[in-house]
């Protein structure tokens, strides 16, 4: 398999070969779960095209606590299905599908009450363990431990003594989860799907009552294509019920939005070997280790706002800080938050208005003939939500179709990976860099990180990081444009990369020699650049502006004073 590049010129032709001919299934929304679904559609022969309206990602698939996980907390709701399903695809993701991408991550669980809180929080964590074990893929993690409270303070000093008495650890996994969808996207493309960012469905094409294709309008370029499909897949995440409207009918699912936001703080700010899980009145909350830095998060209200940018309010970061600060011996303030960031999950409406209570399960439905919707859910399990929404397709098909294969199929990247790993000193040693950045590279790219490393042997000077933000080289900028479909300045601060979390300045200081490494690639003139500079440096002017608003509403507000880089 030759891995597929998603620069300028396979996205116009994507566009252009989806027009030509009727494909048998187009899937609207490259998250997680339509680049899954595009990803299972192809791989079982099917003519399959994809189209996402803004960049891939860009919405609740990159905003998430970046963790694969089989839901622990959902073993208090006795939901043994789910998590049993999620443990078998982070083992899938672990040992077979992307191990360059997804890898382990401890978790330690503070136990407040003596006795009974050990033996019942003990029972669940070593059912996890069983659970993940018993379905065959569990063997790539360490099983849980108990600990003293002074064993605990060894390995987290940062928690106040009298926070816990002792402590569980347990581990699960985590992903950067816009990375992830890229090479989900790219892995499609290399099997033969056609794949197009920016490009907006504004229309479903009818035949009586059926469903026969979409009108796409190309935001880049201010074309429009009519692609014809014998099936469609509605796979748009918290914009579900926005589409569904587009075919003037009543849908059968109805998806709810809960915004979720997370903190990013320097790694020096909490002094701990391991990751937090800690409960609060409504949920959860995660301390999770992130390179050289944390993420805290996450919160869980309603959201009926603007789903494009959801905002953070002031009463959101106060809310985070005062929750960790209740087991930090040296509490975070608002001056140790380098990002901050908001998504938005898609919840299958329910009769409960708490959204902590509403379904994470998923439902595939068939609302007209030709068009399946596919909602809910949760990353992990994009897999098997993409399997569902292909064996609903299969059945508007009228020729038989090979079952799913996507347990089998390696993700672009993992294919090699842990040879490179083991020569990683040699490899180092051939392109003149440290070794810990030939990790770095491997840890993103895996075996595709050769590359990005002819990139830097064709031009040297792009194995240099860049002045504002170290921890990424220039190289990796323009690969971004070259290869992995990145459009805008804001593609590659935000999602290609994360710069725009893990710097202070929010990623303005890297904004100008960034958007000039793109410029060549993307054929920008000077004004173009100076435009996509601007265009960037006012989002950050808006979201830091919403991150002082006392409420949803007024955050929100401050939050769309910013224009998006191409209008929709």
């Amino acid at each position: 398999m030759k891995t597929a590049a998603l620069g300028p010129e396979q996205r116009a032709t994507a566009l252009a070969r989806m027009a030509e001919h009727e494909l048998d299934v187009l899937v609207v929304g490259g998250g997680v779960v339509g680049s899954g679904t595009a990803l299972d559609a192809v791989t079982r022969g099917l003519s399959t095209g994809l189209v996402e309206a803004r960049d891939w990602a860009s919405g609740t698939s990159s905003r998430s606590s970046k963790l694969i996980h089989g839901g622990l907390r959902y073993l208090e709701m006795l939901d043994f299905g789910l998590v049993r399903e999620a443990l078998k695809e982070r083992g899938l993701l672990l040992e077979r599908l992307a191990p360059h991408l997804v890898r382990p991550v401890p978790f330690l669980y503070p136990l407040q009450h003596r006795g009974w809180e050990r033996f019942y929080a003990g029972s669940g964590v070593a059912l996890y363990d069983a659970m993940a074990t018993s379905s065959g893929h569990g063997r790539g993690l360490p099983h849980h431990r108990h600990l003293t409270r002074r064993h605990a303070l060894r390995v987290a000093p940062c928690l106040k003594k009298d926070a816990l008495v002792g402590a569980l650890q347990y581990y699960d996994a985590q992903v950067d989860d816009a990375r992830f969808v890229t090479t989900l996207v790219r892995t499609a493309a290399s099997y033969g799907a056609l794949v197009a960012n920016r490009a907006r469905v504004t229309e479903f094409l009818r035949e009586g009552e059926r469903v026969v294709g979409v009108k796409v309008k190309d935001l880049e370029e201010d074309g429009s294509y009519e692609i014809r499909a014998k099936q469609v897949v509605n796979a748009t995440g918290v914009w579900t019920d926005d589409t569904q409207a587009m075919i003037a009918e009543r849908g059968h699912l109805h998806v709810r939005a809960s915004k979720g936001i997370h903190l990013v703080v320097p790694k020096d700010r909490i002094h701990s070997t391991t990751g937090l899980i800690l409960r609060t009145e409504k949920s959860v909350l995660f301390v999770i280790p992130w390179g050289r830095h944390w993420i805290v998060g996450t919160t869980d209200t309603a959201w009926d706002l603007d789903k494009a940018h959801p905002a953070a309010s002031s009463a959101d970061i106060d809310y985070l800080l005062e929750h960790v600060n209740s087991v930090l011996a040296v509490p975070l303030t608002r001056d140790d938050v380098e990002g901050v960031y908001a998504g938005l999950r898609p919840l299958l409406a329910g009769e409960s208005d708490a959204t902590s209570k509403l379904s994470r399960e998923h439902t595939v439905a068939h609302p007209v003939p030709g068009l399946v919707v596919v909602a809910g859910g949760k990353y992990t399990t994009y897999r098997v939500m993409a399997k569902d929404a292909v064996d609903a397709t299969v059945h508007g098909l009228d020729r038989r179709v090979a079952p799913c294969c996507t347990e089998e199929v390696r993700l672009a990247g993992a294919e090699g990976y842990h040879a490179l790993w083991n020569a990683r000193a040699r490899l180092a040693a051939r392109f003149g860099l440290h070794q810990a950045r030939v990790e770095h590279l491997l840890g993103r790219y895996g075996s595709l990180t050769e590359e990005v490393l002819e990139l830097i042997a064709a031009n040297p000077r792009l194995g240099e990081p860049l002045p504002a933000a170290d921890d990424y080289l220039r190289a990796e900028v323009v690969y971004a444009s070259s290869h992995e479909g990145a459009r805008h300045l804001e593609d590659v601060l935000t999602r290609r990369t994360r710069i725009s979390i893990e710097t202070f300045d929010r990623g303005t200081r890297s904004a100008r020699e960034c958007a000039e490494l793109m410029a060549p690639v993307l054929g920008w003139t000077a004004d173009q650049v100076e435009r996509e500079i601007e265009h960037y440096q006012k989002r950050v002017e808006a979201e830091r502006e919403s991150q002082l608003q006392p409420d949803d509403q007024t955050a929100d507000a401050a939050r769309l004073g910013a224009p998006d880089t191409v209008p929709l």
